[in-house]
């Protein structure tokens, strides 16, 4: 029952990027002579395993190597070194038995055909699929009202909201009912109420006995859906547990969350040097001066008045603080020293 359905081990992909030798003119740029190659690694010998019917989760900033990860799974690129494996089957050796044991919603990957209406992407996947049509025909109905799209089927998908498509996305990759599935970034860009209703859609597939992969950076999905996160940074898998056991981590530390207007972002150095603060990430907000800053420490009564006061003296203003149980940005800004949005 729970033997691994995909394994990792010392996955690498790298890049080769080409810049200027010297200079920076025009010439430099267009002549083969004047330029060198760098590698850019993008995914840096991460290793996992991800037992049937598990959610696994990656969860890590935009350019942290999820993405590049689940292309390589689902046998878009190849590993420059390394080995992984779906479903018993190598991604490298066995492309195409793995095809079969994985659906895959990969994020501004646009999969489905928009002038076609939900129902004709399902039927046109589902023959290449070589599902037999009385078989597709029944899986099409029952997957359109399970997504809540049957009174919309035969609508032309370029009039669907960004929920819909991304339900009818899922829908394709459900075509073949695979025993894996990967998401990447599967709510992104979608309203509130649409992220909630594919979350709990998520949710159902893992108890129908699924495996799913998922990549996110939003760390309320990865603590909601995820039975194990692995938190990457720069292509490295930096932590990998259960989301208790990772806040269970720094749990020791009070989690201080500010939002203060007209912060000095030069005095986050100062602030960090305060004997018992141990992490200091900040964040701009965007709108009238006001940034986000999370601080861990070991005593937050003790630190309050100083903080005060070092903030007010460069004209800043904490407009709202609470002390607030570990997240899991809490723990990614304890591994990096950095808010997981950067």
């Amino acid at each position: 029952m729970n033997r691994p359905m995909i394994a990792v081990a010392g996955l690498t992909k790298t890049y080769q990027k080409k810049t200027p030798k010297e200079g920076n003119n025009f010439w430099s740029k267009l002549l083969p002579a004047g330029q060198k190659v760098e590698e850019q690694i993008a995914v840096d010998h991460i290793s996992f395993t991800i037992k049937q019917g598990e959610i696994f989760g990656l969860l890590g900033p935009n350019g942290a190597g999820k993405t590049t990860t689940i292309k390589m799974l689902c046998t878009l690129l190849e590993p420059t070194s390394g080995t992984a494996t779906v479903g018993g089957y190598n991604v490298v050796r066995q492309a195409s038995l793995v095809r079969q044991h994985l659906g895959a919603v990969l994020t501004g990957e646009r999969s489905i055909y928009w002038k076609l209406t939900g129902r004709e992407n399902l039927e046109y996947f589902a023959a290449l699929y070589h599902i037999p049509s009385d078989v597709a025909k029944t899986r099409i109905t029952e997957l359109l009202e399970r997504l809540d799209l049957s009174k919309r089927g035969d609508e032309l998908v370029e009039r669907y909201s960004s929920g819909m498509k991304q339900r009818i996305a899922i829908a394709k990759a459900l075509l073949a009912r695979p025993p894996v599935i990967l998401l990447d970034e599967p709510t992104i860009g979608l309203d509130p109420q649409s992220a909630r209703n594919l979350r709990e859609l998520i949710l159902e597939f893992k108890h129908e006995g699924h495996t799913l992969l998922l990549t996110t950076h939003y760390m309320e999905e990865a603590d909601l859906l995820c039975d194990r996160i692995g938190i990457v940074d720069q292509g490295k898998i930096i932590a990998l547990e259960t989301p208790a056991l990772l806040k269970k981590s720094i749990n020791q530390l009070d989690v201080m969350q500010l939002e203060v207007e007209n912060y000095d972002p030069g005095l986050t150095d100062t602030l960090h040097m305060l004997p018992t603060v141990e992490n200091i990430a900040t964040r701009y907000l965007g709108t009238e001066s006001a940034w986000s800053v999370a601080l861990h420490t070991t005593d937050s009564r003790g630190i309050l008045p100083n903080l005060i006061n070092m903030i007010g003296a460069k004209s800043g203003r904490i407009r709202h603080m609470k002390v607030a149980e570990p997240t899991l940005e809490d723990v990614f800004i304890a591994l990096t020293g950095k808010q997981l949005r950067e």
